[in-house]
């Protein structure tokens, strides 16, 4: 106390006592630390200060007022916008350069010739190397022609042309309509390579980023040369080549100006300006190409006054439909099966499983509906599979003028399905202890939210399955899934039965929200027949090479057919199924003479989508209608247009044949040598012409030249009379049958 002070002895941290001096070093080198960061913050901190106040200093040397202030603002805004806008451009490129990930260049690196199930020549696929010709090589006239009509500013665009679009716009607006339009050939050629005909902006938005891309990767003769190589000119011909041989008998360096000028009028419209079809049509497009030639300042008037006077002659040529949605489909299986390593080769005779005689009335059904009732209906499209007991498929429409669209609706359009979906539902609930009698509650429900209602907005309180089923009803398939099977299951097993394309597992499943294929539908659909196996549906029978060795078979190559259904789900689901066109939604698609036949219709929200799906013992046809643009139609269901072009078809199709049941279903059948005479009908209901089959020979004729054919093939060849065959064991096996190495067989038409 005495100093004035006092002074606070630290205490030990521990029980031991520390060395002197050690905590007041600890607690300086502390102070120091701490010192020594708060001095840096602050300097810093004050050297941050400085040097933003001299950046504001040197900035304000550029400070501009007035209308320089107002163009740097804009500018400013202008790149902010477009640095968004460079975002959001590859946000949409992304999805059109997944398209050039695969091997484009080579996917027509294939030369198939394809047959008919007869072993008729039907059609050519892929590129035939011996008919592209360089583009050096090309008619000068040729080229003119088809750049003075199709993009006479080809080589000063870099893949779309923005000055030719305005004009294409301009001249629209003045026409009131559409006489012009603004696509350049790489976006032609782009959307051949990668992309469908289907209308919509996400195509169009994939095309234009893919023809930047094509212009950045390709000369400007390599996109002129696959485009002439690649385009559909009509008549099942792609590229100039292909359509020079078979309209005017010669090869494509060869063809004279007006031969050209009729060539280049045929990329935009094939089927309505193909010559061999529409001759005064042809030439008057034709016309119109010289004139063209002549505007763009490529040729004078003088030098094609001659090609005006002397139009163009094609080769007389019968007029067969090709079957082009069936051939690019099996096309794609050869791919397929190259992929997968089945076949080697590339250039291949393929074998089909095409009905030529059912594709002519599948394509003459579909042909008549559409004319006949699409105005009423307001319907503009269609689609239909047909499939023979066993997976072949025997027709397929893909829409109604390939020429117009190569779009193939029968594989690859999306479409809600409906009702018709019900089939996995039923046939989950089948497998799961239900029965046809099974009764369950037609009442209002609610799941999570949402409340299905039945067509008439009424219900029918408890009703047996098969009622339900037979009267399309909405809230029992949801109850089943809601309370006894849950949507896994319902997918699950429409996957079994044969649908690929995958599915959403949400609550609105059972009522056909997830979108299917027509071919799905009649896969899927024709297990029933089958008798609960897998339908093993297929286009193609056998891909042999050119010298006649068998490089694959479907029976010999694919897996036997598994079991999807039990024989109980099977007979149940029959049973019901052969009740609606009787007493169900289908009555309109019931076969004359009496023939057993089970299906269901379908119609999707608002009337976009129209379905009916059926089968006999003998064939399964899946039947669609609706629009591209997803419009909807007048009230239209699956039990009218649909139902009654399914019967147009099947009832050809079972004239004169041998008719097998139905699995599961013991009414005994009529046979099949009705004459396609009409059931009656209430008056003043709608139906469709009926097609005659013309009949040749007997079931019973056919199915013994059938037996004779079969023995030959397995006999051998046979020798010449007097010919003495040597034994195998003097001079080894017997060669093998030239019949059966030739891709034309012995089987006979029906």
């Amino acid at each position: 106390m005495g100093g004035g002070y006092c002074t606070v002895q630290d205490e030990p941290k521990s029980s031991e006592e520390l060395p002197p001096g050690q905590p007041r070093r600890r607690r300086h080198i502390l102070l120091r630390i701490d010192s020594w960061i708060d001095s840096t913050v602050w300097n810093l901190g004050f050297k941050l200060g400085e040097i933003w106040e001299e950046i504001t200093i040197f900035s304000r040397r550029f400070r501009v007022r007035g209308w320089k202030r107002a163009a740097f603002e804009v500018a400013g805004e202008a790149m902010t916008l477009g640095t968004a806008g460079f975002v959001a451009l590859l946000v949409l490129a992304l999805p059109a350069f997944e398209e050039t990930k695969e091997d484009w260049r080579n996917r027509g690196d294939f030369a198939v010739t394809l047959l008919d199930r007869y072993g008729n020549v039907i059609g050519h696929r892929g590129i035939i190397h011996e008919d592209s010709v360089p583009i050096d090589e090309l008619p000068d006239h040729l080229i003119k022609a088809v750049l003075a009509t199709e993009d006479r500013r080809f080589f000063d665009h870099y893949g779309i042309d923005f000055i030719g679009l305005a004009r294409a716009m301009t001249e629209n607006a003045k026409a009131g309509g559409v006489v012009q339009g603004g696509s350049t050939i790489t976006q032609q050629l782009a959307k051949n390579l990668f992309l469908t005909n289907e209308r919509s902006i996400e195509r169009k938005i994939k095309e234009a980023f893919l023809a930047v891309w094509l212009e950045a990767n390709l000369s400007k003769k390599e996109i002129l040369s696959l485009y002439l190589d690649r385009a559909y000119m009509g008549a099942g011909t792609f590229g100039a080549a292909a359509a020079a041989q078979f309209y005017f008998g010669k090869n494509i360096t060869e063809v004279n100006l007006a031969e050209s000028a009729m060539l280049a009028g045929l990329f935009k419209a094939p089927a309505k300006y193909a010559p061999h079809v529409n001759l005064p049509a042809a030439r008057g497009r034709a016309n119109e190409v010289l004139s063209n030639i002549v505007q763009g300042g490529m040729m004078t008037e003088g030098q094609v006054i001659a090609a005006r006077r002397n139009p163009a002659t094609v080769v007389d040529r019968a007029d067969v439909k090709a079957p082009d949605y069936f051939l690019d489909w099996a096309f794609e299986e050869v791919q397929r099966l190259a992929a997968a390593g089945k076949i080697r080769e590339h250039s291949v005779v393929v074998r089909t499983t095409i009905d030529m005689g059912l594709q002519q009335a599948a394509d003459a059904a579909m042909e008549s509906s559409l004319r006949e009732y699409g105005e009423a209906y307001k319907v503009k499209q269609g689609a239909l599979v047909m499939i023979e007991n066993g997976g072949a498929v025997r027709a397929m429409v893909g829409g109604r003028d390939y020429g117009e669209s190569q779009f193939n609706r029968a594989t690859k359009a999306l479409r809600q399905p409906g009702s018709s979906f019900k089939l996995y539902t039923y046939s989950a609930a089948m497998e799961n202890g239900f029965t046809p009698e099974s009764v369950i509650s037609d009442a209002p429900i609610t799941w999570r939210g949402w409340s299905p209602q039945n067509y008439g907005r009424s219900y029918k309180g408890k009703v047996t399955l098969l009622s339900a089923m037979a009267q399309s009803l909405n809230t029992v398939p949801v109850r089943l899934a809601k309370d006894y099977l849950g949507t896994e299951v319902i997918a699950k097993t429409a996957k079994a039965m044969g649908i690929e394309t995958p599915l959403r597992t949400d609550k609105t499943i059972p009522l056909g929200t997830s979108e299917v294929t027509v071919l799905d539908q009649a896969t899927g659909y024709a297990v029933m027949p089958a008798g609960g196996m897998q339908s093993r549906r297929h286009g193609i029978e056998q891909v042999l090479g050119y010298g006649g060795e068998v490089l694959y078979d479907f029976n010999r190559d694919e897996p036997p057919a598994k079991r999807v259904l039990s024989e109980q789900a099977m007979s149940s689901m029959n049973r019901i199924l052969t009740q609606i066109p009787v007493i169900g939604t289908a009555r309109r698609a019931a076969l004359d003479g009496g023939i057993v036949t089970g299906g269901k219709t379908g119609t999707s929200q608002n009337y976009r989508d129209a379905w009916f799906i059926g089968f006999t013992g003998n064939y399964t046809t899946a039947v669609w209608f609706g629009n591209d643009d997803f419009t909807p139609m007048k009230d239209m269901t699956g039990g009218a247009l649909p139902a009654m072009t399914f019967k147009t078809v099947m009832d050809y199709a079972h004239q004169g044949i041998e008719l097998k049941p139905i699995p599961g279903i013991k009414d005994p059948l009529p046979t099949g040598d009705h004459k396609g005479t009409a059931v009656a009908k209430k008056e003043g209901e709608p139906a469709l012409p009926a097609l005659v089959r013309p009949r040749s020979l007997s079931a019973e004729s056919t199915r013994v030249l059938k037996q004779i054919a079969e023995n030959l093939k397995n006999a051998g060849p046979l020798a010449p009379a007097g010919t003495k065959v040597a034994d195998a064991g003097e001079n080894g096996p017997t060669q093998p049958s030239a019949i059966a190495a030739t891709p034309a067989s012995v089987e006979l038409r029906r």
